[in-house]
């Protein structure tokens, strides 16, 4: 079995894409994907990634305020660590930094991102970690304000090998995404053959960036597959060593996920 581990299930449902929830899983079942994490980016998003994780076995939620998302779209730090009472959520994100989009809303994106990392340690819960051209930030964040003992993940990692390997001296796994299959990303596929086996996760940011050979199209969880294909191909092993490696990585670590597939 493939885990997606960072989706948005809630952006594919929307009318800009118009799929069916149902049949967004069933295609991700036929591909070999039994299992998702849906990933909030603003407000409105938190309850219907909860929503859809309680209503579908296969789904896990995350709750968090995407750095980019404008400040009326944000949420409290009480109301954020309110919604991890359900069972179902199972980290706190996606939260970080994003100097590309936004670098005049530097300071409070790190306000924004201290609160996430702080609410993570209240709920014993990782962090899913977004970040772009705030490499230093970021790090220096995570060093000072990361709960250690659950850390997170460093999601559709672009960065350098560098970043990786403080990421990973922080406790965090690696995430790749479809980005790693594009014919521009030599420097990427380096650091997914240098990234542990053990500390690697595989996911597909649906509906972004479909990795080839549906590059350009909606991107949806059945596609993690052809992730899953490079990441074995980059590291000379099998799909399937790679399925029951970043599947394993997964449910060690969100335990709250493991916790419900034991009950």
């Amino acid at each position: 079995m493939l885990i997606d581990s960072h989706c948005h299930l809630d952006r594919l449902a929307e009318p800009a894409f118009g799929m069916a929830i149902a049949d967004i899983l069933r295609s991700a079942t036929a591909a070999g994907v039994g299992r998702m994490l849906t990933v909030a980016v603003d407000r409105d998003d938190i309850p219907r990634v909860i929503g859809h994780a309680r209503a579908h076995r296969e789904v896990y939620a995350a709750v968090g305020i995407h750095p980019s998302t404008p400040e009326d779209a944000a949420i409290d730090a009480d109301a954020l660590l309110a919604s991890t009472a359900d069972p179902r959520v199972i980290a706190i994100g996606e939260t970080g930094l994003d100097y590309y989009y936004g670098p005049d809303t530097a300071d409070a994106q790190r306000e924004r991102f201290v609160m996430h990392l702080r609410v993570a340690g209240l709920a014993g819960l990782p962090v899913i970690v977004h970040t772009r051209d705030a490499r230093d930030d970021t790090l220096a964040l995570l060093e000072r304000h990361a709960d250690r003992g659950h850390a997170g993940v460093m999601h559709c990692f672009t960065e350098s090998i560098g970043m990786a390997r403080a990421a990973l001296e922080l406790g965090f796994m690696i995430s790749f995404s479809g980005i790693v299959t594009f014919r521009s990303a030599d420097a990427l596929r380096e650091v997914a053959r240098e990234v542990p086996l053990d500390r690697l996760l595989v996911e597909t940011d649906a509906p972004y960036l479909a990795p080839v050979p549906h590059r350009g199209r909606t991107n949806e969880p059945r596609y993690v597959v052809h992730v899953a294909q490079a990441i074995a191909a980059i590291r000379g092993i099998t799909l399937e060593e790679v399925a029951q490696a970043t599947t394993a990585n997964f449910y060690r670590l969100f335990p709250r996920a493991a916790t419900a597939e034991r009950g």
